[in-house]
């Protein structure tokens, strides 16, 4: 098992883990976390003989804490100079929310000459996310101003109140919450960088992935909570499916948008029975 750090062209370090051998899988976690989001994937998945690598995206985690380059277009090429750094092909990419949106990016831009098999999207933003004439059933702006303003105003307080509450359904009626839950979200989201993700938030919510998902030719699971209260199913994995040209739709009734923690038993299992089909 092993971790690094890769430097991009613009300097910005990059930190991965790279753990096992066999066929890769690449995990992209959703904001403003970090690769430590999928540890309940990653250890699933060596333990399968897969060979299992996560990175952090800049601004997160403990990657360089960068002012510029907070957008989609260099998520996908600091991906793209990761996969090259470590000579992956037959990668199967998986991406959580704001991560779906990479892999899409990703996929759809370098994932040719068989750098990539198979791509999962879970509870993922795709195709866009704010609400316009074009996507009238999207979230207002004002949704993601507020999420600016209280990143703004309080961080720490902001990211405590978004896994307290509805990230993993917690304030549900008698949801069972998970205080280490709680507190390991709002570790990750601390370690990253204010600006990265106060600009992160126009990233996940303004980028169209309409053209990328009709672009990518590799199977793709869309997986996503019936009860998702951060990327509503409606305007996400029900419009995504239909983009795609090997899309397959799993939904999960009652599961909320970090089902992928909530629910990692039952969510592993349906990544290993993809993976292998």
């Amino acid at each position: 098992m092993s971790s690094g750090f890769i430097t991009t062209k613009d300097g910005t370090e990059i930190f991965y883990k790279d753990w096992g051998t066999g066929q890769p899988i690449v995990f992209h976690h959703g904001w403003p976390l970090s690769s430590d989001d999928w540890d309940a994937q990653m250890l699933f998945f060596e333990s399968h003989g897969y060979r299992v690598i996560a990175h952090d995206r800049r601004g997160h985690g403990r990657s360089s804490q960068t002012a510029a380059g907070n957008d989609m277009d260099t998520y996908a090429v600091d991906v793209a100079a990761l996969v090259e750094h470590l000579g992956l092909r037959d990668a199967i990419h998986v991406g959580h929310s704001t991560g779906g949106g990479e892999v899409a990016r990703y996929v759809a831009q370098y994932g040719g000459q068989g750098r990539v098999a198979k791509a999962v999207l879970v509870s993922a933003v795709p195709p866009i996310m704010v609400k316009s004439d074009a996507n009238p059933g999207g979230l207002p702006l004002e949704v993601f101003d507020g999420f600016r303003s209280a990143l703004a105003a309080n961080r720490a307080q902001f990211f405590l109140d978004v896994p307290s509450g509805p990230f993993y359904g917690f304030n549900r009626p008698g949801a069972a919450v998970h205080q280490g839950v709680i507190r390991n979200w709002w570790r990750q989201g601390m370690m990253g960088a204010a600006k990265a993700h106060y600009d992160c938030i126009k990233a996940f919510s303004e980028t169209d992935f309409t053209e990328d998902l009709k672009a990518i030719d590799v199977p793709v699971l869309v997986m996503h909570g019936d009860d998702d209260q951060i990327v509503p199913i409606a305007d996400a994995a029900l419009l995504s499916v239909k983009l795609l040209k090997k899309g397959e739709l799993k939904v999960y009734g009652g599961y909320p948008h970090g089902m992928l923690t909530t629910h990692a038993d039952v969510i592993n299992e349906d990544l290993l029975a993809f993976f292998k089909d």
